[in-house]
């Protein structure tokens, strides 16, 4: 598993088994961590919208038996670093020439 953490989203690297859906593991996920910051640090609900500790949106992507999941976990690793963000967006954008 691998958590990488940028100004205003997380991403998450998980493997699972084929029986729980990429939904359930991500209510379960939200639920376990709001709680426990709500325990941890009981201020931070009364600054929220609502009390609403994550928004109710989400993206999944799965890498499968053969997919490329260690440039997804290099990805992740390096959230919030500037120069792997350009470094990956040159990347991409090469795709295109």
């Amino acid at each position: 598993m691998e958590i990488g953490t940028d100004k205003d989203h997380v991403h998450f690297l998980i493997q699972s088994v084929p029986k729980i859906s990429a939904t359930q593991i991500i209510r379960t996920i939200k639920s376990i961590t709001a709680k426990e910051v709500f325990i941890r640090c009981p201020g931070v609900k009364k600054k929220l919208w609502g009390g609403e500790f994550w928004s109710d949106g989400y993206f999944v992507a799965t890498v499968g038996q053969h997919g490329n999941e260690e440039t997804v976990s290099k990805y992740i690793k390096n959230q919030g670093k500037e120069a792997e963000y350009k470094r990956v967006l040159v990347q991409q954008l090469t795709l295109f020439d």
